[in-house]
C-alpha cells in the first residue's frame, strides 16, 4: 500500500472521525487482503507519528483556559486524539499542519475529537478474520514516543 492508497482510504472519512465515518472505513479496509490492513495500520501510525512533535503538543486547547485564565495545555490523551483529527481531515490538511503549526491549532480544539481513528485498523482486521488483533508497528502513535520532535525529552 503506497501513501496514495493510504490517503485515498482516509477520504473516507469526510473528513471527520466521527463512529459512522471510521466504521465505514473499517468496512472497506476488511475487504481487502490482510497486508493491506497491516498496511494501513504502518501508515497510520506513522502519520500520527510525525505529528508527535512539541511544536504542536505544545500549542494550547482552543476554546479553553485555566482558573488563572492562561492558556489550558493539551494533556497526553487530547494531543493524540488532535493529531487524529488532523489525519482524519485529509493528507492536505496534515500537510499543511506538519509544515506550520498554526494550521494544527484549530484541532486542538475540543470540538475535534479524533480517537475513534485509532481503532480503524483493530475492526478492520477483526471484521476480516474474526480474531482480535494484539499488533505492534514501526512507529507508536502515543504522544511524545518521537523523540527527535521532544528534544527537550531525549535522556
Amino acid at each position: 500500500m503506497t501513501w496514495a492508497d493510504f490517503w485515498a482510504l482516509t477520504a473516507t472519512l469526510n473528513g471527520k472521525a466521527t463512529e459512522a465515518n471510521c466504521h465505514r472505513l473499517a468496512k472497506r479496509l476488511s475487504r481487502r487482503p490482510l497486508p493491506d490492513i497491516t498496511a494501513f495500520a504502518e501508515h497510520h501510525a506513522e502519520a500520527l507519528y510525525r505529528l508527535d512533535q512539541e511544536q504542536f503538543g505544545s500549542l494550547p486547547v482552543i476554546g479553553m483556559t485555566t482558573e488563572t485564565g492562561g492558556p489550558f495545555p493539551q494533556s497526553g490523551d487530547s494531543f493524540l486524539y488532535a493529531r487524529c483529527a488532523v489525519v482524519a481531515a485529509g493528507r492536505e490538511t496534515w500537510e499543511n499542519a506538519l509544515a506550520d503549526p498554526a494550521e494544527f491549532a484549530p484541532y486542538t480544539s475540543l470540538d475535534y475529537d479524533g480517537e475513534r481513528l485509532l481503532y480503524i485498523p483493530d475492526e478492520a482486521y477483526e471484521l476480516a478474520t474474526g480474531k482480535e488483533w494484539h499488533r505492534m508497528t514501526r512507529y507508536s502513535y502515543e504522544s511524545f514516543s518521537n523523540k527527535e520532535g521532544w528534544p527537550h525529552l531525549r535522556t
